[in-house]
């Protein structure tokens, strides 16, 4: 097995940060972390003098690569060393076409400037941001076998799945002066003799790529200094103080997109405190729960908040009284005001939304696949085809009716405008009364669906491990909820006198100018949420905590690794033992899971996949924090450094506390029992 990181950069360019390359770093980096192969893969750019300074002084092979924008997405092209001036040239083409970060070719410009695709190792990102779409890796499918991701997770994943590509996981470093930490991303792959045509025949086969050099994929290097962990789940075990934690903090800042729930992060002292956290976090976490309840309300809002009825009551009173002046008038009418355009209306524009509605539901119905067999059991697709062209034309018909009213009516405004300029007759201005009188009908309408939906009744249920989480809806009982809603300093005092007429209260929102309008809908129904235990009574405070620790654990299915310090400070064996062990189990599938632990519910009965022990050691003044490591089946654990310790004692020492201890203990549980 030998190890791989083929996407390393050394140039900046338009798409990095500003860094000064550095050789003795990267000297360092591959000789620190023992890897045979590297590949320069700069963005969209080729340095051959660096190249060839870079491979004649380091002691692995070096292959030269480019990282090329391709549609959007990246792709690694890597090449053979023996063709140095030929694939500079071909890089200079890539440069010349892409002058900015979002600048990118297309797979023919790919293909028409490199020529014989095959002659070239092709990486795309794959679970790696930016990905490269999955059409233009098909359109490239026969020169591609491997694809990059960014995390253990996804390496995993890809492993399991026959639809992937074969996965490997590359560093991505900028090799510069002063760099700290080394990234421990790396691919072992099951060559003998490192060449670009071994590693291609490699990829083709997934039982030939792993994260480790021994254990292939149930270990991969977690930290520079060579410790391994496990794909699976990981029990950090170790005296007080003796470097457990250190551990966890350098993996934590090693491995991006980490859960790091830390030793009494979830647990509260202060019980006021601890409710109103624990609600704020139910709160956010069932958002989706209110917005998808007032979905169709926030509609109903937004249409009715521009309804101005003081405003119409002002126009109608002013086209009466016009209208009544203008009729008083009618003998003293000049030539202007006598024409028939003078009062003329304007002609009432087709709301055509519905039917465009129409016409997208058909084409929608016509497209669908998942379900033909049902659409066709009642109407074909011709027929559909047939109805959506009919519809199109009524569109067409429609939209070219309100085009020729649209042209109509400018002119006649203009004609009006031009008239009322030159005459003294009163003037009746424009008024829509139907509209009027169909945004009346809404306000009532309005009226109605508000006091449905602040009906106090529960709108949803969801059990979530041993919790059962409720929401209710109910009018709010006061301006203070209002403004603790709110969670900003407004005085709702005013609005709420108009609470229970929905259109004079929404008026009164609008003139707080720290409501966002996009938000009026929210402040009309309050949403409770409740969190009942098993026995259906509110939650303890010392459930919250076990609700909080399981839904910290759940949540971090969304990230790349779980890491759990001490646990068991905060909460009692048995739901450790059934609750917290099953899902952690359960997640490690998935993600690689490292726990901290001094118990033996947690520690052993959990059953780990491998087991870390941290030793203090105090050397001048000086501490250093040896690490042993083994699966939990070896008699001895192995330090990095060759030595050697007895795993038995460690799991009876931190543990159980030790033999005498434990035999002691177990003695008195038999007279117990007894």
């Amino acid at each position: 097995m030998k190890k791989f990181d083929l996407h390393v950069h050394t140039v900046p360019t338009i798409s990095d940060s500003q860094f000064d390359f550095h050789f003795e770093t990267l000297k360092e980096y591959v000789t620190l972390l023992h890897i045979d192969c590297i590949a320069i893969t700069n963005h969209n750019i080729f340095d051959l003098s660096q190249f060839r300074y870079i491979s004649e002084n380091l002691d692995i092979l070096v292959l030269p690569g480019i990282e090329i924008n391709l549609e959007g997405g990246h792709l690694l092209l890597i090449a053979n060393s023996d063709e140095l001036i030929d694939f500079n040239l071909k890089c200079n083409e890539i440069s010349k076409l892409i002058q900015s970060a979002d600048d990118c070719i297309t797979v023919s410009q790919l293909k028409q400037i490199f020529v014989n695709m095959s002659n070239y190792l092709l990486i795309p990102h794959y679970e790696k941001k930016p990905i490269l779409k999955a059409t233009t890796i098909q359109a490239l499918r026969q020169y591609i076998n491997a694809g990059e991701v960014n995390s253990v997770k996804k390496f995993q994943y890809c492993l399991k799945d026959n639809t992937c590509l074969t996965p490997v996981y590359f560093s991505d470093i900028r090799i510069k002066d002063g760099l700290l930490n080394f990234p421990t991303r790396q691919t072992y792959m099951d060559v003998d003799e490192i060449t670009l045509p071994a590693i291609k025949i490699c990829l083709q086969d997934k039982l030939k790529v792993s994260l480790s050099k021994e254990d292939g994929n149930k270990l991969f290097q977690v930290l520079p200094n060579g410790l391994q962990i496990s794909t699976g789940l990981t029990v950090i075990l170790g005296n007080r103080s003796s470097g457990k934690t250190h551990t966890l903090n350098e993996i934590s800042r090693e491995i991006e997109n980490v859960k790091y729930v830390k030793q009494f992060q979830l647990l509260e002292t202060d019980q006021d405190k601890d409710k109103r956290n624990f609600e704020a976090l139910l709160s956010k976490k069932q958002s989706s729960v209110s917005e998808d309840f007032l979905k169709e309300f926030k509609d109903v809002v937004d249409d009715v908040k521009e309804i101005d009825l003081s405003k119409y009551k002002k126009d109608i009173d002013s086209y009466l009284v016009s209208l009544l002046k203008n009729a008083s008038e009618v003998e003293k009418a000049d030539i202007f005001s006598k024409t028939c355009l003078f009062n003329e209306s304007l002609f009432l524009l087709a709301d055509l939304e519905n039917l465009k509605k129409l016409v997208d539901s058909v084409i929608n119905l016509i497209e669908n696949t998942m379900y033909r067999d049902i659409i066709n059991k009642y109407v074909s697709v011709e027929e559909l085809k047939q109805l959506a062209v009919e519809l199109m034309k009524k569109y067409i018909s429609e939209k070219e009716r309100n085009l020729k009213k649209t042209w109509m009516n400018n002119i006649i405004t203009n004609i009006k405008d031009s008239l009322k300029m030159r005459t003294a007759a009163t003037i009746i201005p424009d008024i829509d009364l139907y509209k009027i009188m169909f945004d009346k009908a809404k306000i009532l309408s309005f009226f109605k669906v508000t006091r449905l939906i602040q009906s106090d009744r529960k709108i949803h249920e969801k059990n979530m491990f041993s919790f059962k989480i409720e929401a209710h809806a109910k009018k709010f009982g006061g301006a203070g909820e209002l403004k603790s809603y709110s969670g900003k300093k407004i005085a709702f005092s005013d609005a709420f006198l108009k609470y229970e007429n929905p259109y004079y209260y929404l008026q009164e929102l609008k003139l707080i100018d720290l409501i966002a309008p996009t938000e009026y809908y929210k402040y009309f129904v309050k949403i409770d949420y409740a969190i009942m235990n098993e026995h259906n009574f509110p939650v303890s405070g010392g459930e919250r905590s076990e609700f909080n620790l399981l839904n910290a654990i759940n949540d971090a299915m969304q990230y790349d690794m779980l890491l759990l310090d001490e646990p068991e400070s905060s909460f009692d064996n048995l739901f450790l033992q059934n609750s917290v062990n099953e899902m952690i189990k359960h997640i490690s599938k998935t993600i690689p899971v490292v726990i901290i632990t001094h118990n033996n519910t947690v520690g052993a009965s959990i059953k780990p996949d491998y087991i870390v022990y941290t030793k203090k050691n105090v050397t001048s003044g000086n501490v250093v924090y040896q690490i042993f490591s083994g699966y939990p089946t070896n008699k001895q654990l192995k330090s990095l450094d060759g030595e050697t310790i007895s795993n038995y004692q460690i799991i009876l020492n931190c543990l159980e506390a030790g033999t005498s201890a434990y035999k002691e203990r177990e003695n008195s549980y038999e007279i117990l029992k007894n």
